[in-house]
Parts: structure tokens; C-alpha cells; sequence
């Protein structure tokens, strides 16, 4: 894999969901090969091309803070924000809602405002936890791929599904039943989210393995 390569595909790990310098040495980019002085050009280059994830982190760090702050509903990007019963919601499209205990607006370590709820921490205790914007949109694109993942299962709900992996989905079939025919049942657009482009790809084998 070559260098170029290697960039790009460790700035997508590290920078997607608000990541700096700090996560790039933490996802080995100097083992890499990659030389310090460069690693703050690299997130100013990915994040200046992909201006849209950065506008929405903040939109939704706005959305959570307004809702603690003043107590009323807020939604950016279809995602409604809301608290209830001294819990902050996130409600997806789909209808399901991402909930967080006891939030607050705080200060972090940088001297800026932050939000804080409690939770089960890296040390395995419960604790109040910071987070922000960036780390509020992780968690509803991956709760929102959980979502898209089921409405695919249901969509294969006539076929023997043996299990999932991440984004992949494993079923036992007929020889006679086409991989084509498999990926377009997965390629359907949810109606909770009308206008998403999904498209799947797939393979056959007779026991799992990567492709």
C-alpha cells in the first residue's frame, strides 16, 4: 500500500468524526512513516474537503446545547434534540432515540463550553463523561448504520440469515438464488429516510470468509 494510500485511508479513520493530531498518533500514523510536522496540514486538508461533515458536527454541538440550555426541542439534518425527564434525547430518523443521563453544559479542559452527562467510562465506572459535537455525530452514524443494517434484514426476512458482521449481512440460500437479486433486496431505501443512495455489493462462498 502506498504512502498516498496510507494517508487517506488513516485520515478517514482518524478525522471522520472530529479527531486531530493527537488521533492520528494514536492510529500510528508516525510508525506509519508519516513525519510530525505534517500531521496538522493533513487534518487542515481533510477537513477543508470535506466541509459538510465539519458543518454538521457543529450543527448538531449547537442542537445538544440549545436543547440543555433552554430546555426545547431542536433538529438539524432530519435528528430532533430534545430533554425529557433529566435525560437528553437524540431522536434518528428512524424513530428510535439515542437517550443520555443528567446533561449539563460544563467547561472542558481548553477553557470551553462542553456538555457533559453521566455514563460508564473508560475505567469501567460510572462517571460523568464530556463530549462534544464531533463525538455526538459518531454516535448516530453508527446508530443510524444499526438502523439501516435492520431495515436490510428485514428486507432479507425470507432468507436463512446466519449472522452479521459490521455492515455485512450472512445468509444461506439456494444455488440457484443470484447475488444480484440479494443486493438489490439490500439496496432499498427506507422510507424513514427517502432519498438515501444505498447500494450493496456481495459475494458467494461456501463457508463465510472475506472477500
Amino acid at each position: 500500500m502506498g504512502i498516498f494510500v496510507k494517508k487517506v485511508k488513516l485520515s478517514e479513520l482518524a478525522l471522520g468524526f472530529g479527531g486531530s493530531v493527537g488521533a492520528l498518533k494514536a492510529m500510528g500514523a508516525l510508525e506509519m512513516g508519516l513525519h510530525e510536522d505534517e500531521l496538522q496540514s493533513l487534518v487542515d486538508m481533510w477537513r477543508s474537503s470535506n466541509p459538510n461533515i465539519v458543518k454538521f458536527w457543529w450543527a448538531v454541538d449547537g442542537c445538544v446545547k440549545d436543547a440543555i440550555k433552554k430546555k426545547a426541542p431542536t433538529e438539524t439534518h432530519g435528528i430532533k434534540f430534545y430533554c425529557r425527564s433529566g435525560m437528553l434525547f437524540i431522536r434518528l430518523p428512524s424513530g428510535r432515540c439515542l437517550s443520555y443521563v443528567k446533561p449539563r453544559i460544563g467547561v472542558n479542559r481548553f477553557g470551553g463550553e462542553s456538555v457533559t452527562y453521566e455514563g460508564v467510562g473508560m475505567a469501567k465506572k460510572w462517571e460523568r463523561i464530556e463530549s462534544y459535537g464531533p463525538k455526538f455525530v459518531e454516535n448516530i452514524v453508527q446508530a443510524v448504520s444499526r438502523d439501516i443494517l435492520l431495515h436490510v434484514m428485514k428486507n432479507l426476512s425470507g432468507f436463512a440469515i446466519c449472522g452479521h458482521v459490521h455492515d455485512e449481512v450472512i445468509i444461506e440460500c439456494r444455488k440457484d438464488v443470484s447475488v444480484r437479486s440479494i443486493c438489490e433486496l439490500m439496496g432499498r431505501t427506507p422510507t424513514w429516510m427517502p432519498g438515501l443512495l444505498l447500494r450493496a455489493d456481495g459475494y458467494e462462498c461456501d463457508f463465510y470468509q472475506k472477500n
